[in-house]
């Protein structure tokens, strides 16, 4: 029976590094694929526990290593395995609320908030960011001018002719959105890879820790000053203004999540619910700039309270009697 999690962990090790070393071949699904490549390992981890998602990645990273160099187990190792095992171990853990006799029911758990599971998603996606930069230059202007050039070769652009003008602001612009988009997606794909471990151990039966209502998820009250922090010093400029704008393009998002966590409360009693929240989730997928009223919701529920406000003046309604 030993040798279950080990398989598991092998199983798991093999499909993440095929399906991170599949962005190789250029195709299309392949972008799929790569982002969901955590998720066999986050399977692992929050089914046979956080061993298995180690051994996993440990795995992983050899298989890169051996079949690409390894130079490239770095890659592997801070986008994949690392938040993987990262993120499973804390989704397991907690403890109990009340000491009780051992001949009593046992005490209630206060498991690992989600909103903290959130924010450490946050934090890897600034890790990564920070770390694919790093690989492009060492200040501003050489990363800037990377991050150009390659744009201009995926946009078939020949680097030595002269560029229009209207051409050249959607490139600045373009380069200067691309660290905070990519840590954003980083964030996002973390996070739903989360989610959809979480789903699949559950579904299987092997998820130890109870579902959580994430209606209810929180951040911490210090989120709210690191983002006003980190907002100020994005207009600095330089490798901190960068930095800064990382961390608060990630931070912004997990108030979208807050946000969308609000809608849900707001609408539980409401009779086109589903509409509403259709609308809401088609908006963002297609148009994309509907999150923006996401995040104006998280804060103003982070400021304000918004969701303990509407529940004290909408209690549940009373049980029938019997």
């Amino acid at each position: 029976m030993a040798t279950i999690p080990v398989l598991i962990a092998l199983a798991a090790g093999g499909a993440a590094a095929l399906m991170f070393a599949s962005i190789a071949s250029g195709a299309l699904f392949s972008l799929v694929l790569f982002y969901l490549a955590p998720l066999p390992l986050m399977v692992a981890g929050l089914g046979w526990g956080p061993l298995a998602a180690l051994i996993g990645g440990v795995i992983g990273c050899i298989g890169i290593g051996v079949s690409f160099g390894f130079s490239y187990i770095a890659a592997f190792g801070l986008s994949i395995a690392l938040p993987a095992w990262w993120l499973s171990r804390l989704a397991l853990l907690g403890r109990p609320l009340d000491a009780v006799p051992a001949s009593a029911a046992p005490a209630t758990i206060e498991w690992y908030p989600v909103g903290r599971l959130v924010l450490w998603a946050a934090g890897f996606a600034v890790l990564t960011t920070l770390g694919a930069l790093v690989t492009l230059g060492a200040d501003e202007a050489t990363i800037t001018a990377t991050l150009k050039s390659g744009l201009m070769r995926v946009m078939g652009l020949p680097p030595d002719q002269e560029i229009a003008a209207d051409t050249e602001l959607v490139l600045d612009a373009l380069v200067a959105l691309a660290p905070a988009a990519g840590a954003t997606i980083a964030m996002m794909t973390l996070t739903l890879n989360l989610w959809l471990g979480a789903r699949i151990a559950r579904t299987s039966g092997r998820l130890t820790r109870p579902w959580p209502d994430l209606r209810d998820i929180e951040l911490p009250p210090m989120t709210l000053a690191a983002l006003a922090l980190a907002v100020a010093l994005g207009f600095t400029g330089g490798l901190v203004g960068i930095l800064a704008q990382v961390v608060a393009a990630v931070l912004l998002t997990a108030y979208a999540l807050v946000g969308f966590a609000t809608l849900h409360v707001l609408t539980s009693r409401a009779a086109s619910r589903v509409l509403w929240l259709s609308l809401a989730y088609a908006g963002i997928a297609v148009f994309g700039w509907p999150a923006i009223l996401a995040i104006g919701l998280g804060l103003t529920d982070a400021v304000t309270g918004l969701r303990r406000r509407y529940r004290q003046s909408h209690p549940p309604a009373p049980p029938p009697p019997t």
